[in-house]
């Protein structure tokens, strides 16, 4: 069987699914159900969802930026940060580790931060 992507998929598991545990490629029937290229093309897809899903989010820090600007609140909010950063790891299923989520997470805020810094910072630059 194959899901959407032509990415074989295990008999019984839900299409694109993927199980996590110690043999990933192997379907609880026993047979190989992806190849390492199977795996890797998966992988590929993921990738591009990241990158879409990225600039949704750094899009949304545009607006909060402008937000901020317009109503003089400060660029750097910790406690905001701190709160995503705990709740990214909250959500943690694995198997990343929970630090592993937060360094990730610390820098995707870096680059949002970044953004809106950009933002805030356009009427300076009007005449």
């Amino acid at each position: 069987m194959t899901g959407g992507t032509d990415i074989p998929v295990c008999p019984g598991w839900v299409e694109g699914e993927v199980k996590v545990g110690t043999d990933r490629n192997v379907c609880p029937t026993g047979r190989n159900a992806m190849t390492i290229e199977d795996w890797r093309r998966r992988i590929d897809e993921i990738d591009a969802q990241l990158v879409r899903l990225l600039n949704e989010r750094s899009q949304c820090a545009v607006e909060v930026g402008k937000l901020k600007r317009e109503t003089h609140q400060p660029l750097y909010q910790p406690d905001r940060e701190r709160e995503i950063v705990e709740r990214a790891a909250r959500a943690n299923p694995g198997p990343l580790p929970d630090t592993a989520i937060r360094r990730l997470f610390e820098r995707i805020l870096d680059e949002a931060r970044a953004v809106e810094r950009t933002v805030m910072h356009e009427e300076d630059k009007k005449p």
